[in-house]
């Protein structure tokens, strides 16, 4: 299933933002040597899920985005770089296998599943999902894969995982899994299900990782 332009145009947006804005997690006050390569320990401690970090969520591509590239397509996954404002991202991003909304058949933008690798703040697998619609403020939604819950903190239209300290487990369960479930619930009180192959995946995010060590 190859992801649209403007999907990925979308989804750099994202990263530029976050870069911009100085804090890859809006659910953690998280130092750059907190997301560090997988053999760093993490240091402080994550801030409170209960008093996630404002930010506003990104209305326009901010100035210095630049095109992403498709470097390698993996079953489901695409790898992408690029470098907005001159700072190397790489990304890979996929689009859900299948949706649900309850009640049925509500209107929504496309959802997409991100982790994102951005070197400059020495971020590494960040996960992320943009749910194609405005969630309801102060709703919990949840990430399934391999047998475990993880709670995703809501913003916007984009979901990160609440608790920082298990992202690492957390990515380590989608390169080893057959397919994750993300559940959401709408301003408007629409709930979702997301299922998103994991076909490739790990494939992918080795070729993100390859490309972000050059």
């Amino acid at each position: 299933m190859l992801v649209s332009n403007t999907m990925v145009r979308q989804a750099l947006i994202v990263v530029a933002a976050l870069m911009i804005a100085g804090s890859s997690h809006p659910a953690a006050a998280q130092t750059p040597s907190q997301k560090s390569a997988k053999s760093a320990p993490k240091a402080a401690a994550p801030k409170s899920a209960s008093t996630p970090a404002p930010k506003a969520a990104p209305a326009a591509a901010p100035a210095g985005a630049s095109e992403p590239t498709l470097v390698g397509k993996f079953g489901e996954w695409g790898a992408y770089t690029a470098s907005p404002n001159g700072r190397k991202v790489c990304f890979v991003l996929a689009k859900p296998s299948s949706s649900k909304t309850n009640p049925p058949n509500r209107p929504r933008d496309p959802a997409y599943a991100f982790i994102s690798t951005r070197p400059a703040e020495k971020v590494t697998n960040e996960v992320s999902v943009m749910i194609g619609y405005q969630l309801k403020p102060g709703s919990e939604s949840t990430l399934e894969v391999g047998g475990s819950r993880y709670a995703m903190y809501t913003q916007g239209e984009g979901l990160w995982i609440k608790n920082a300290a298990e992202e690492e487990r957390m990515v380590e369960a989608l390169r080893k899994g057959s397919d994750v479930t993300v559940k959401g619930v709408s301003s408007k009180g629409t709930e979702t299900t997301d299922t998103f192959s994991l076909k490739g995946l790990a494939q992918a995010l080795d070729r993100a990782a390859q490309d972000c060590r050059k």
